[in-house]
């Protein structure tokens, strides 16, 4: 059985940094296309970052305009963990925070959460003064 745990979520304020983790289980992450979404209240599902596979000579990362310059989106393999470390938080960044993991993700569809074949539940992140 396949498993995404996303952990490392909190309440901080502006201007500081969290880091989160997605663990699987039952599958090898080196091996996926991962994505990481958020979804705020009121508010649809949005692709945040995106790290592609290690088939190929390239790893391709995909960041949102809204993130760009201030998430960076890692891997550690041995840990079978995807990272999305967030700096600069903004009070918009406010959301419940998910990783997905598919086999056919790429460059036209990352922020898509419904190409992905596992999605974890998610953690909360607040950002607020």
């Amino acid at each position: 059985q396949v498993q995404l745990v996303e952990a490392g979520g909190g309440s901080v304020q502006p201007g500081t940094s969290l880091r989160l983790s997605c663990t699987a289980s039952g599958i090898t992450l080196e091996s996926s296309n991962v994505g990481w979404f958020r979804q705020a209240p009121g508010k649809a599902r949005e692709g945040v970052a995106y790290i592609s596979n290690t088939y190929g000579s390239t790893v391709y990362r995909y960041y949102a305009d809204s993130v760009k310059g201030r998430f960076t989106i890692s891997r550690d393999n041995a840990k079978n963990t995807v990272f999305l470390q967030m700096d600069s938080l903004k009070p918009e960044d406010t959301a419940v925070y998910s990783c997905a993991a598919g086999a056919y993700v790429g460059q036209s569809s990352w922020f898509l959460s419904s190409v992905y074949d596992y999605r974890g539940q998610g953690t909360q992140v607040t950002v607020s003064s």
